[in-house]
């Protein structure tokens, strides 16, 4: 499979570790400066670029007919327009938060345990998510998508950035040194507290799972997830 990869920074770099690794060939790294792209020799582009880029590089490899894996966060103002390019285009698109196999079987826990919840009005939810310094967005777009878990299942109507406010879920951000991502959920009561929490130990998870998702998406049309990727 030749693979092009939008972005190539430190996870740009550990995905083309991998998909070396799984046999396939990496035909173009492209960054911000990057002017002339050849849409004819992929056969799949991974994007983990920036977020500023992130929509411009998969409204082009939708447009090319390339399908486009894309694990930037910071961007979704536009999404709905993505998805809507996809449609129109027939063509496809993987989006995911957090590509990593265990944070997406944790995606599913964080609904189930909202479900078991949701009457339970003696507890509170709240998250904290730890990241590295380097990273550019807050909170993590993989908190995001455990508070959407959170609110499609309880009477929550939104979440906010290290606020309390009513009926939303307040989201703690911190940065520190080379951490490559710590999310925490927690219910809290005047009696008890219940967590659930994913430690990520290296960047390995996440690329590998942008390269399973990769080759899962060959042949395919359509808009996808990772639940769809790994059957959950």
């Amino acid at each position: 499979m030749k693979i092009a990869l939008f972005g190539y920074g430190k996870m740009g770099q550990m995905i083309e570790k991998i998909a070396l690794q799984r046999g396939h060939t990496i035909v173009a790294k492209i960054d911000i400066d990057t002017v002339d792209i050849d849409y004819t020799n992929m056969d799949v582009a991974i994007d983990f670029s920036m977020p500023s880029a992130a929509f411009n590089n998969i409204s082009n490899c939708i447009k090319s007919n390339v399908p486009i894996i894309s694990g930037t966060t910071g961007w979704l103002d536009h999404y709905d327009e993505a998805v809507a390019l996809c449609e129109a285009q027939k063509g496809a698109f993987i989006y995911a938060s957090n590509f990593s196999l265990g944070v997406n079987v944790f995606f599913e826990l964080n609904q189930y345990l909202a479900k078991m919840m949701a009457n339970l009005k003696e507890y509170s939810v709240s998250m904290e998510e730890i990241h590295h310094t380097q990273k550019l967005d807050a909170p993590s777009g993989t908190a995001i998508t455990l508070a959407e878990g959170v609110i499609s299942n309880t009477n929550y109507t939104g979440w906010k950035l290290d606020e309390d406010q009513e009926n939303h879920i307040n989201i703690t951000s911190k940065r520190e040194g080379t951490v490559p991502g710590t999310h925490t959920v927690s219910y809290e009561s005047s009696v008890d507290s219940i967590d659930i929490k994913h430690t990520a130990h290296n960047r390995e998870g996440f690329a590998l799972g942008a390269v399973i998702a990769a080759e899962w998406i060959q042949n395919k049309e359509g808009v996808f997830s990772m639940k769809d990727v790994l059957g959950l």
